[in-house]
């Protein structure tokens, strides 16, 4: 997986994972007040990551760009879902 930071915010990153040269994975991280980190993983659906790959995946994402916080010691923590892009929807003037 090659990763690419999209957005940064003082507390929240979002990164975007391209695997075979097309959008894989998202990944938008959330650093709460406590040292935690929140991330949210949206795996499209159009990657065909299967289940199985994805504690692998979780944890070299981890180790490469996390290194903080650990999934091991639980102050890192993710919510994965599976989806779908339908379209960017953006404010006009």
């Amino acid at each position: 997986m090659i990763w690419k930071r999209t957005l940064r915010t003082a507390s929240s990153e979002r990164f975007l994972g391209a695997r075979d040269g097309a959008d894989a994975v998202a990944i938008d991280l959330h650093y709460l007040p406590d040292g935690t980190v929140a991330g949210t993983v949206t795996l499209l659906a159009s990657a065909k990551i299967t289940d199985d790959e994805i504690p692998a995946l979780l944890s070299a994402f981890d180790d490469d760009l996390l290194p903080g916080v650990d999934l091991a010691t639980g102050n890192l923590t993710f919510t994965v879902i599976r989806g779908e892009v339908l379209g960017n929807f953006e404010a006009t003037k």
